[in-house]
């Protein structure tokens, strides 16, 4: 069976859609029509029904769809052995990112990276950490640098790059303004814009105040760290987000016996042979973990 046959069944049986596989393959509607046309002829067997402007798979298409992810995992492998023979470092590496790290975090590795490995195709997806992390288990991409779960998950292997300090903030008059210090039964008095359960920061803030036996009152939840600061400025409510993003618009407010943190860093299936480029992104990330914030490493 053709490599690109195979990637053309791929596309449309994700998307089912002929139109949108050809947008993702950068090829015309045609092409791919004919790709599928090639590919059922080789298999003696219908993939998809056209029910109209719908489509579904067949039986055998959903055989096939099964072992695709082994099907495209031998072939990185083999073409991961051919260029490791050459010792040169290049291909195609998928990562992730949560928006936050992506933009205060990781913009210094990413420039060194492609100064270093011009030949390495990197594709960058921007996830919630919680997603990132069933794209591994799944093998859609091979790393992640994000917000790392509080507890051990199994498959996968975290490593901590950077410590981020969280602070509890609230905007200019909030009624807690200009205190030294509160109490955590005092705060909860108030309304709270936080991260959601659902989310790795938010089950670190949530664990710290059902520990404190202390009931709070969430006026909005978001996975959106950027939400939740302009929420926090506007006078929703305090929220905790991470102290770099404390400024004019935003204070930090000390509360007794909170100290509060996550660990950012890299998260990888633990069963999956890494490549050449993964390891040397692993390299700049470790690298980064030791430089302060913000600035450039070498190239």
């Amino acid at each position: 069976m053709d490599i690109a046959n195979l990637r053309a069944f791929a596309a449309v049986a994700k998307s089912k859609s002929f139109s949108s596989a050809a947008t993702q393959l950068h090829i015309t509607q045609p092409a791919v029509s004919k790709r599928i046309a090639v590919l059922e002829a080789e298999l003696e067997a219908p993939l998809f029904d056209r029910l109209g402007r719908r489509i579904e798979l067949t039986e055998a298409g959903r055989a096939l769809l099964r072992h695709l992810p082994e099907i495209e995992q031998s072939l990185r492998q083999a073409e991961r052995a051919v260029r490791d023979i050459n010792g040169e470092i290049a291909g195609p590496l998928r990562i992730a990112t949560s928006h936050h790290i992506g933009l205060h975090r990781l913009p210094p590795v990413l420039s060194s990276f492609q100064r270093r490995y011009p030949a390495v195709q990197l594709a960058i997806e921007f996830l919630d950490s919680e997603q990132a992390y069933e794209r591994l288990r799944v093998g859609d991409i091979e790393l992640a640098v994000v917000t790392l779960a509080p507890g051990n998950v199994t498959q996968l292997r975290s490593e901590v790059i950077w410590t981020d300090e969280l602070s509890v903030m609230i905007c200019d008059d909030h009624a807690l303004a200009g205190r030294q210090r509160v109490r955590i039964a005092e705060l909860v008095e108030h309304p709270a814009v936080l991260p959601g359960l659902d989310t790795f920061t938010g089950q670190i803030v949530h664990r710290h105040f059902d520990a404190a036996d202390a009931l709070l009152q969430v006026r909005m939840a978001t996975n959106y760290l950027e939400t939740l600061r302009m929420m926090a400025v506007v006078g929703l409510g305090w929220t905790v987000l991470p102290t770099t993003m404390a400024g004019p618009e935003l204070q930090k407010l000390r509360v007794e016996n909170t100290r509060l943190c996550r660990s950012l860093g890299l998260v990888h299936h633990q069963e999956r042979s890494l490549s050449r480029s993964a390891s040397a992104f692993i390299s700049l990330l470790r690298e980064a973990g030791v430089s302060p914030v913000g600035r450039r490493l070498p190239g």
